[in-house]
């Protein structure tokens, strides 16, 4: 084996250009494989990131305004939802709701503290299942509880945004008031929100706000949780059923699309995971087109290695050498070359991936109103590396292998004449 491995360090250092070139082809083609998935994991990645609160089994509908008359109303007359809504979901469609949550909002209103002011804070009255329906993460503290719900407390779950701007430098939040519209506020918890974000809602009681504000027994939206409803066909009709039947309560057309405002997240998640299946696959494709130019690279090397060989292939079957011990001679060098060189390809792969992540990876874009992360962790997990370099060394192997044994077909006479 020593000597196998000898001859094989003699025929590459012979040939130091073609060795150069084959190194090259391998090397590039692992190194362009792992730029372009790091890249791609980075805008997959940036998709995740800024998702949020998304949920998957979930409809929103707010009132909207009606665009058609209907019994003798004239158009442009805005819908109020009530508690009728609420009872009406319940009723007609228990197959297919599993939870309905009511929710009021108050906008508009000023937060202060000490020398920390601002304007125009939302606070959203919601009960403790919105944070498993809405895929509420909570930082620090809790969310709303039903005790809150039963006893009307003046508590208040922040974003971290809002957490940071009244109690910068690294205060504790939790425990805390909060003015919030001229009433103090406990803050029980602090949430994490997506960047994208254009407001920052602060979560109190249901019972609380409604109680506050006077909301009596109008809602500002309807959240419910849904289940059965997987096609886009099947979401479509229910949605239509749900127009229909709403309609009977706030008088409108049956057909009036524009009287409800339908927020279908369950719809939206799966146009944004195909979205990202789709980037997915694009991206592996041009991997793998990269590593096939690699391999085709390879086989073009070994191809004309194999025929410069050809006399001294024939010199070796002349004295004795076996066929198969010529071939596996071959196949080693292929392996140790690519080998060798795709290891070098896939180290610097990985390192200009986490170079990308260190300049560029994970930069925020803030515009003001809302802000953003993008390119987040442009990186390429250890299995992908091994298994791309495990691709090209397998595919030297057998570029090294086919011309060689072809070349075997030869007669020794006619291959010294060659």
């Amino acid at each position: 084996m020593i000597d196998l491995l000898q001859e094989i360090y003699s025929a590459i250092m012979r040939n130091k250009m073609r060795t150069a070139a084959t190194g090259f082809a391998v090397a590039s083609g692992l190194f362009l494989i792992i730029v372009l998935q790091g890249a791609g994991n980075g805008i997959i990645h940036t998709f995740e990131q800024n998702m949020g609160q998304f949920a998957f089994n979930a409809i929103r509908v707010f009132g909207g305004m009606t665009t058609k008359p209907f019994e003798g109303m004239r158009e442009g007359r805005f819908i109020q939802l009530d508690q009728r809504d609420v009872d009406m979901l319940r009723r007609t469609f228990p197959n297919h709701v599993t939870d309905v949550l009511p929710s009021v909002s108050q906008d508009g209103l000023t937060a202060s503290r000490g020398e920390f002011h601002a304007t125009n804070v939302e606070l959203y009255g919601t009960y403790p299942i919105f944070a498993r329906s809405q895929a509420v993460e909570v930082l620090q503290g809790r969310f709303i509880n039903d005790i809150d719900i039963r006893q009307c407390r003046k508590v208040m779950v922040v974003s971290k945004r809002t957490a940071d701007d009244f109690f910068p430098h690294g205060q504790d939040a939790i425990g805390q008031t909060l003015n919030v519209g001229g009433i103090a506020w406990h803050i029980v918890g602090i949430y994490k929100t997506d960047e994208m974000s254009f407001n920052q809602a602060n979560y109190v009681p249901f019972t609380t706000l409604a109680t506050i504000y006077h909301k009596g027994p109008f809602i500002s939206s309807l959240t419910m949780n849904v289940r059965g409803l997987e096609k886009e066909d099947d979401m479509e009709r229910f949605e239509s059923d749900y127009i229909r039947a709403t309609s009977h309560i706030h008088s409108f057309a049956p057909d009036d699309r524009q009287a409800m405002w339908i927020w279908n997240q369950a719809k939206d998640s799966e146009q944004l995971n195909t979205a990202r299946r789709i980037l997915h696959t694009a991206f592996w494709i041009l991997g793998l087109l990269t590593l096939v130019s690699g391999v085709v690279g390879v086989s073009n090397i070994m191809l004309i290695s194999v025929k410069e060989r050809t006399r001294e292939f024939g010199i070796r079957r002349a004295i004795g050498a076996r066929p198969w011990s010529i071939i596996r001679m071959v196949m080693l060098e292929s392996v140790v070359i690519t080998g060798i060189f795709g290891y070098l390809g896939m180290l610097l792969g990985i390192l200009f991936c986490e170079w990308m992540d260190t300049a560029v990876g994970g930069q925020t874009l803030d515009v003001g109103v809302f802000q953003m992360q993008y390119f987040v962790d442009p990186t390429v997990d250890l299995s992908t590396c091994l298994m791309a370099t495990a691709i090209i060394i397998a595919s030297g192997a057998l570029a090294g292998f086919f011309p060689a044994s072809k070349a075997m077909k030869v007669k020794p006479i006619d291959a010294l004449r060659n």
